[in-house]
């Protein structure tokens, strides 16, 4: 071989990112992806298994603190009974199984994002990098706003809702425990999820699936199937707690299209550069 001659066993590092893999992954085999991928699932087992831990330790507690939305339509109404009752010898369990998995997934979540986020980084190139951390910050901080909004706002509403339609036809308010706590489950992480569709329309948008113009045509429609999926997750069909839920998410849609808007401008600076 001539000293001319380019060798093909050892390319330089010129060559190296035609191979379109990122420079920070380590070669791997769909084997070893597996294995990483089975030790982020597993220490994200752990972690919840430990925050579930702590809750049961202190299940008292932390069942009172769910109870701040009976309590705090209480003040409002002091013949509201506020002492919840189980109807059958299992549905105790309920309660419990639903409290420590409720809480131990909320609490969990920055710790899921996280080995997960780690799991990722190495294939993704220096530019999606700086995607994905936004991202995932803007996903936790639009979960927890949604959960604080189900909590604080929805929860004590339909419960006050609740209330004055059973007092309005003279019946007995006896809640059990294990409806309740669905209820604030499903009103929880239910609002939660809901509040992550603006970042999903961002991302739909820099990946070039939808347009900002497409977004702002259909913004009728879009204010339609927010106040069904209003519908779909309060549990109340009064139009009061249905369109206070409506409104933040029709905000939030607005936000969106104007995020949108700014990252395209973004993504078109970079590619010019």
């Amino acid at each position: 071989m001539s000293q001319n001659e380019p060798n093909d066993d050892f390319p330089d590092d010129e060559t190296l990112p035609s191979t379109g893999v990122s420079p920070r992954e380590k070669p791997m085999g769909f084997l070893d992806h597996l294995e990483e991928l089975r030790g982020t699932l597993i220490k994200c087992a752990v972690v919840f298994a430990l925050v579930v831990a702590v809750i049961a330790w202190f299940l008292k507690d932390f069942a009172f603190l769910l109870n701040w939305p009976l309590e705090h339509v209480r003040a409002e109404y002091p013949q509201l009974k506020t002492d919840l009752v189980t109807n059958s010898p299992m549905g105790v369990f309920s309660v419990v199984i639903s409290i420590c998995v409720t809480g131990g997934f909320v609490l969990s979540l920055p710790f899921f994002l996280l080995f997960f986020g780690q799991f990722i980084a190495p294939a993704l190139t220096q530019r999606e990098l700086k995607v994905l951390l936004p991202t995932v910050v803007a996903a936790l901080l639009l979960f927890l706003s949604g959960a604080a909004f189900g909590y604080f706002i929805l929860v004590p509403g339909t419960i006050r809702v609740a209330f004055e339609l059973n007092e309005l036809l003279g019946y007995t308010v006896l809640w059990t425990a294990d409806r309740y706590y669905s209820l604030l489950m499903w009103m929880v992480l239910g609002v939660g999820a809901s509040f992550e569709f603006p970042l999903l329309i961002v991302l739909a948008t820099y990946m070039g699936l939808i347009e900002v113009a497409t977004l702002k045509k259909f913004r009728r429609h879009a204010i339609v199937v927010m106040f069904i999926i209003a519908a779909i997750v309060t549990p109340t069909p009064d139009p009061i707690n249905q369109t206070l839920f409506a409104v933040p998410l029709i905000f939030l849609y607005e936000a969106a299209i104007w995020a949108s808007a700014f990252v395209g401008r973004r993504k078109r600076r970079d590619q010019t550069v």
